[in-house]
């Protein structure tokens, strides 16, 4: 290398060639901040795909919590309208427990003679045997009681045809047969 070249390159500077220097200055501080600017946009570019990343999740979030809303609401509608339900059948229970009830008797009275006594609060239209019973007579067509109304009726039974252990009676409202057990001292 020439040193004397070196030389006169470097005495060949004047302040003249500032503009040029200063240039040059600007275009290295300008590189070092593009270079900044450049590590700062990626860090910005990083920092909003996590940020997308993150809103994305945040939404499957909240969509999955809406579902979990949703089936909880069903679930309450139908506990609510399983308790509604309950409740019903429960007030009907309680009406058909309180509600009067007819209670037939049959007791002894003597000789052959028997009473139908209705011992429950309810009015019992048009009683009817259910059966054939030889040994009942006197057991009129409508027959109905009130609570406590007894009516008098008669059976005779022989060998052929015995008083009947149990005599079947429907009444309105009572479709289904109800055994009356008749009893038996001094009947016969």
């Amino acid at each position: 290398m020439n040193w004397g070249y070196a030389r006169s390159w470097t005495a060949s500077l004047g302040w003249g060639d500032w503009p040029a220097w200063l240039a040059c200055l600007a275009a290295v501080v300008a590189l070092v901040i593009s270079i900044r600017a450049q590590r700062d946009g990626r860090r910005s570019a990083n920092a909003a795909e996590k940020s997308v990343a993150a809103a994305e999740a945040s939404v499957e979030e909240a969509r999955l919590s809406r579902l979990a809303s949703e089936r909880s609401a069903t679930v309450a509608e139908e506990t609510l309208a399983d308790q509604r339900r309950e409740a019903a059948e429960r007030r009907a229970a309680e009406e058909e427990a309180s509600r009067p009830r007819v209670d037939l008797r049959i007791e002894y009275s003597g000789g052959g003679m028997f009473l139908l006594y209705n011992q429950g609060a309810a009015r019992a239209g048009n009683i009817r045997a259910v059966g054939e019973y030889p040994a009942m007579r006197s057991w009129p067509a409508g027959l109905s009681l009130g609570e406590n109304e007894p009516y008098t009726f008669m059976m005779a039974g022989d060998y052929q045809d015995p008083v009947p252990a149990v005599i079947k009676v429907v009444w309105d409202g009572q479709d289904e047969p109800v055994s009356l057990r008749v009893p038996q001292n001094n009947a016969g």
